[in-house]
């Protein structure tokens, strides 16, 4: 058996040994239940439309279609902008029916002006989860509606404190609760639901707001009688990443940016190698026309606008009511929309903090298979240094159980050559034989325990290049 042969043995022998804990599980939201717990984020403006969620859906996790500005896929947009994004809405909808199975949501920003008009429509076309953020989905929604077409409702939060508060309006106001939570954590792309101040500040980063929002929503799983699911987002890139967020409580992972380098992502190929062309020093926070921090690469336009440089925009609308357009130097929308049909000198592409990880452009396929394989491996790595450290304990036990009987054999001696009668000299013979019998299987004990001490770090080596390598 040659080298890779033998690697490849042994790394199957490990994924046999710990299979059950070692496989990304399924996702339940409501009554929908995904066959891998991987949400593929909605990213506004064309970015993730039926091509990329129903790519997602084959593969066993939820597909999502972004809601925002989708009607500037249309011709019409600027003559009716509300009514282009309806239609675009239902259209791509459609599409992701026609082109395969699985889970399709579709995010809705709340800020939106048509908000209602898309959460009808997305309604309407029984999609099978709806994703609210951009704003607390707090007054008139359509409740009734969304349970009589079998809708799951998932809001994203960037706090327990927002997520508190919107399943307790919920139960005032419709007597019901949402079906799950996204919590989006600063290293996002896009616009993030957090201060300047809080983007690199450790107390708000996803690692501690996850946990927080999962004790906070434990009162309403408590009084509902059944689970609600935490989804962290944010910053997510490996399947190692998502092995830990589950330990920290999470149900769910979502992903946008690395879903944009896919082959099936709806954007033009330009726009997708403006990611895999991204270093480190060009992932920048912006400060968006519509009064929020967004995160995106940095390129010649935005360096334009931070020096002044104000862009011609046509405004179809007050589509954000937090947009300064009067004073803004472009349109966001417009911006991104350029940028998705690969125009990047007339726009930008926004995208999450690890952008600059990205390698290549690969089928939505090949990404989940390596996301599943880095998860298993981290949870192998995971459960192997589990048992070792178990191991090393009881092997630190056995050694001093091994120290004990020795000085217990130590002292008998000494006792033992003060007396000189046959009785005391039989008693002796008895008693040392009994502690030298200890001291053998004692011995016995402790090298097994080491033997397997060393194969455990023989094991867990392997494991950690393996997860270093997919």
């Amino acid at each position: 058996m040659n080298f890779m042969a033998n690697i490849e043995s042994k790394y199957n022998e490990l994924k046999e040994k710990y299979s059950q804990n070692c496989v990304i599980p399924r996702l339940k939201i409501g009554n929908k239940s995904a066959d891998v717990a991987i949400i593929q984020g909605g990213m506004g403006v064309g970015i993730s439309l039926s091509g990329l969620a129903s790519a997602v859906a084959r593969e066993g996790g939820i597909g999502v279609i972004a809601a925002n500005a989708i009607g500037m896929i249309e011709p019409d947009y600027f003559q009716g902008h509300i009514e282009a994004n309806v239609r675009a809405l239902r259209k791509e909808i459609r599409r992701s029916r026609e082109s395969g199975t699985g889970l399709i949501g579709v995010n809705i920003m709340v800020a939106v002006d048509c908000f209602q008009e898309l959460l009808h429509a997305a309604i309407e076309e029984k999609v099978d989860l709806l994703f609210l953020g951009a704003g607390l989905p707090i007054k008139n929604i359509p409740v009734e509606k969304i349970r009589a077409a079998g809708v799951a409702v998932v809001p994203i939060v960037s706090s327990g404190r927002a997520a508190k508060l919107i399943f307790k309006s919920w139960e005032k106001s419709y007597n019901d609760i949402p079906d799950g939570v996204v919590v989006e954590g600063p290293k996002a792309g896009g616009h993030l639901g957090f201060k300047y101040e809080q983007i690199h500040d450790p107390a708000f980063q996803l690692e501690v707001i996850v946990p927080e929002v999962v004790e906070s929503l434990k009162e309403f799983e408590i009084r509902h009688g059944r689970e609600i699911p935490v989804v962290a987002a944010g910053g997510i890139f490996t399947g190692e990443d998502i092995y830990n967020f589950f330990k920290l409580g999470a149900k769910g992972v979502q992903l946008g940016t690395r879903f944009v380098a896919t082959y099936e992502c709806d954007a033009d190929i330009r726009f997708k190698e403006a990611y895999v062309a991204a270093k480190e020093e060009d992932v920048t926070i912006i400060a968006s026309p519509v009064g929020l921090p967004g995160r995106a690469i940095n390129n010649v336009f935005l360096k334009e606008v931070a020096e002044g440089v104000k862009k011609y925009f046509r405004c179809p609308s007050r589509c954000l009511e937090s947009c300064g357009a009067k004073d803004a130097r472009y349109c966001i929308s417009e911006a991104l929309d350029s940028a998705r049909k690969g125009e990047l000198d007339n726009g930008f592409a926004f995208a999450g903090s690890n952008v600059y990880r990205v390698g290549s452009i690969v089928p939505v396929k090949d990404l989940m298979s390596s996301l599943k394989n880095q998860y298993t491996m981290a949870a192998i790595c995971d459960s192997l240094k589990t048992e070792y450290d178990r191991m090393a304990e009881k092997l630190a036990a056995k050694r001093d159980e091994y120290g004990k009987a020795l000085t217990i054999a130590a002292n008998e001696l000494q006792e033992s050559m003060k007396k000189t009668t046959l009785e005391s000299e039989l008693k002796f013979k008895a008693k040392m034989e009994s502690i030298s019998e200890s001291i053998e299987q004692a011995k016995v004990e402790y090298n097994a325990m080491l033997e397997r001490l060393s194969e455990l770090k023989e094991e867990l080596a392997l494991a950690s290049a393996e997860l270093s390598a997919v």
